[in-house]
């Protein structure tokens, strides 16, 4: 009979990357929680992780298992909450990963509003342009740029529609120039930021059913992808960015849409989660929040200036 604990100690040592660890978030002796795992090994009839004296990581098989595992501690979790929680109260711990940029300027004010209006969740909020790991990493669910690769989550879309755009402050194009084409971007100052400890410096733009590689390069460099937005609207150079994370700058006349005849790599948005049974209702509302604010603002694509501008050309063509 597997034990309920055993399985706790077994995800939270594969999320914390050692027993050692494990033991000291649950009060107990790194041989209690090697022993545990030792006795779910046994049960299961597979060896769940490589052990030795440096390091710790799954085996195949505990690859996975280990959604299942998280699975089953979620519905366990959930229900013991719904013999507490009133239908119509949301309550409970959410703990979610956002990328920096649109975490701080976008989304904030709507977390900040939905904790006040629940009084009863506790969040667990971080903020990082490095891709979390739904799978391993302690989060609930994760919002995340891109198409998505991995068909073994799910996922709830937030912005299908929204993309990269290139931009520059008024500034800069006064004293360097605006760009006519893309092979004169590589020619100026380009903002750049890394995802994943990789340099994003090669921008991709869709052009005839296929995809123009664009490699630039800047004697600035940062972790953060919004010290890049924030560089550009100083005039420091041009950005190549989600429209989500620009589209203030632009309304607000900060920073100029470039080359819109060019349009950039799709970035949609989604929230995702290792299982469908983790999309608690707390998690569905904010999701809702969320959608509603994000299409908003990928609608503005359609009906900005520089993008009827571009579609005008187009229809000529």
């Amino acid at each position: 009979m597997i034990r309920l604990e055993d399985v706790t100690l077994f995800v939270r040592s594969a999320a914390l990357g050692s027993f050692s660890n494990a033991a000291r978030e649950a009060d107990l002796l790194p041989g209690q929680v090697s022993a545990a795992v030792h006795r779910l090994e046994r049960d299961l009839d597979k060896r769940l992780f490589v052990r030795s004296t440096r390091s710790l990581r799954l085996t195949a098989e505990g690859e996975k298992y280990l959604p299942y595992a998280q699975e089953l501690l979620a519905v366990v979790q959930a229900g013991a909450e719904s013999l507490h929680n009133n239908e119509d109260e949301l309550q409970g711990e959410l703990k979610v990963a956002v990328p920096s940029d649109i975490g701080r300027n976008i989304l904030l004010p709507l977390i900040t509003t939905f904790c006040e209006q629940h009084p009863k969740i506790s969040l667990r909020l971080f903020l990082s342009d490095q891709r979390s790991d739904v799978f391993r990493d302690p989060v609930d669910v994760a919002i995340r740029y891109g198409a998505l690769e991995n068909s073994s989550y799910v996922a709830l879309p937030l912005a299908e529609d929204n993309r990269r755009v290139m931009a520059a402050s008024p500034d800069y194009l006064a004293k360097h120039g605006r760009p006519a084409t893309l092979d004169e971007v590589a020619q100026h100052h380009c903002l750049l930021f890394t995802m994943n400890g990789h340099v994003y410096d090669k921008w991709s733009f869709p052009e005839n059913g296929m995809r123009r590689q664009l490699h630039v390069k800047s004697r600035l460099l940062c972790d953060d992808a919004d010290v890049a937005r924030r560089w550009a609207v100083e005039g420091m150079g041009i950005v190549y960015k989600s429209w989500i994370d620009l589209s203030a700058d632009v309304l607000a006349g900060r920073l100029e849409v470039l080359l819109p005849q060019h349009p950039g790599e799709a970035a949609p948005l989604s929230l995702i989660c290792p299982h469908r049974k983790q999309f608690s209702p707390a998690i569905r509302q904010l999701h809702g929040a969320f959608r509603d604010h994000l299409k908003a603002i990928t609608g503005l694509l359609r009906t900005h200036p520089a993008f009827r501008v571009n579609a005008v050309q187009a229809a000529e063509k």
